[in-house]
């Protein structure tokens, strides 16, 4: 079999993946093994190359040629394993989560996210147990994982400096905000578009729900800032785009509503920090006070969340048919949240998450 070359026809290729699609599904590595070597030899490559990417020895290379010759994708299929399959110990598990935490790429996968067929592989390769690719999802969920949605992370964000605001600037601005009795308002803006916001619903299986929409681009522009101690919220809605001067006109009518002085926690839009606001804060630096969040720090701003409830309440999976139908909507989400302070203090559980102590 020195030079041997093996054929495979397009139908056999076909049939050789549907059946390797159905021994992964089932957990049956080495059927999907036999059937992966047999589509690389068919594509050219060697018996030695084939024996190292799947950890076996040539020799069984060379019987799995055979039974396909003999039998055909019958020869390939799995006899019934004689005795219980062995399982995970409850040390292989606590193995097993440690590699999971570290992150596919550190166990020698490509990619960040674990899919339930990696974890099925990761656990052949480095326990010798077999579990149906079914069964993975019950598995870990025991184990304490859930499946999650993941979340980018800018790669430009600097965990030194973060944890220094936490550690430095953080307490300042309490200490001060208690020295002064201000208050202290984290503020951000957010847009609305008319066209509407999507999340995920129930639906038949193979019948994609779907939403009505204007498709207008138009958006209601919202500035808002809430109180870490009293979970009072302050808002402007406008139709106009967000610039430093709204911003300044904005922080006057806050200003105007309260004789306290107002400690602002923003994050480092060009409109909060351009020359014409750094004047403004001039201006009324016996009443105002700002500070700068780190950069790419969204996380650390509670009013963020309370951005995602507004869509929540508001326009996920809504029809606005005219730009005042979404005002609102708008309008009605955030009344609620100006009358509910202890939702809002709800938010700064953020703090106690970061462990962060004043």
């Amino acid at each position: 079999m020195l030079n041997f070359h093996l054929k495979v026809t397009s139908k056999q290729k076909k049939d050789l993946v549907k059946k390797l699609r159905k021994a992964r599904a089932k957990g049956d590595i080495r059927e999907a093994n036999r059937v992966m070597a047999i589509l690389a030899l068919g594509e050219g490559q060697g018996k030695k190359a084939v024996a190292v990417t799947l950890r076996v020895t040539v020799e069984a290379i060379h019987g799995w040629i055979k039974k396909f010759l003999l039998y055909g994708l019958r020869g390939l299929t799995s006899k019934k394993s004689p005795g219980r399959p062995p399982k995970l110990t409850n040390t292989h598990k606590r193995e097993l989560a440690k590699l999971i935490d570290d992150g596919p790429e550190k166990a020698g996968f490509i990619g960040n996210c674990w899919r339930s067929p990696m974890v099925q592989e990761l656990i052949h390769e480095r326990f010798g147990v077999v579990y149906s690719v079914f069964y993975i999802a019950e598995l870990l969920k025991n184990m304490g994982f859930s499946y999650q949605k993941a979340k980018f992370v800018s790669d430009h964000l600097n965990e030194e400096k973060r944890a220094q605001w936490l550690a430095e600037t953080w307490p300042k601005i309490m200490a001060l905000a208690k020295e002064k009795n201000a208050y202290l308002l984290f503020g951000d803006e957010a847009s609305f578009p008319q066209w509407g916001t999507l999340t995920y619903t129930w639906a038949r299986k193979g019948q994609q729900p779907t939403i009505e929409t204007s498709g207008k681009r138009k958006g209601y522009k919202v500035f808002g800032l809430i109180d870490y101690f009293t979970g009072r919220f302050f808002c402007k809605c406008q139709e106009e785009r967000l610039t430093s001067a709204t911003y300044a006109a904005y922080l006057g009518e806050v200003l105007a509503k309260t004789r306290k002085h107002i400690i602002v926690v923003q994050d480092g839009a060009r409109y909060h920090t351009s020359a014409a606001m750094r004047e403004f804060f001039a201006q009324h630096q016996d009443r105002l006070t700002v500070f700068n969040l780190p950069s790419y720090s969204p996380d650390y701003n509670p009013i963020e969340k309370l951005w995602k409830k507004v869509k929540q309440k508001g326009t996920h999976l809504h029809h606005f048919p005219t730009f005042d139908s979404l005002k609102k909507k708008i309008h009605e989400s955030l009344a609620f949240f100006e009358n509910a302070p202890k939702e809002v203090l709800s938010l700064f559980r953020f703090f106690e998450d970061m462990n962060v102590t004043v």
